[in-house]
């Protein structure tokens, strides 16, 4: 499976922790055995198990990220417009299950590939779009999805 969907799931959102534990913004940063992810330059992500002794206890309340990106994040890894992922009225917005934490809309990448049968390496390059404005080469993996979208996997 791609190491996309699996990005966080071994991390919680910072504001959720933040949020929960009452502390300011940039707390974190004098952690010193508690590892970042930053995504976008927006979202902040902190390595589970690793937050410090006194603050442990929040973890069992934090809500679990594994399989699941931000939509933004995920709209700019799969090369296709967010839109995709806001509006109902979009063709695959149905098609993704969604997740909302601290007021940041997550989608559920790791679901949608195992319906679908994706397979990603860690290094591939991922576009999810309509059929007719795919570029698909003898070098790409193409999955047909519905209501006339694809995805192609180049390795």
């Amino acid at each position: 499976m791609s190491h996309l969907p699996n990005k966080l799931n071994s991390y919680w959102l910072w504001r959720e922790v933040s949020s929960k534990l009452g502390l300011s913004n940039p707390t974190y940063r004098y952690w010193k055995n508690t590892p970042s992810l930053k995504l976008n330059n927006k979202y902040l992500f902190i390595q589970k198990n690793t937050l410090p002794q006194k603050y442990e206890y929040v973890e069992n309340i934090l809500t679990d990220l594994s399989g699941h990106l931000p939509i933004r994040y995920a709209s700019d890894q799969l090369h296709v417009n967010e839109r995709v992922f806001f509006y109902e009225k979009m063709r695959l917005y149905k098609e993704f299950e969604y997740k909302f934490v601290e007021d940041v809309k997550f989608v559920n990448i790791k679901k949608f590939f195992t319906e679908f049968g994706i397979k990603v390496g860690k290094n591939s390059v991922v576009q999810l779009a309509k059929i007719k404005d795919l570029d698909i080469g003898p070098e790409c993996t193409f999955y047909n999805l519905k209501n006339d979208y694809g995805i192609v996997v180049y390795d």
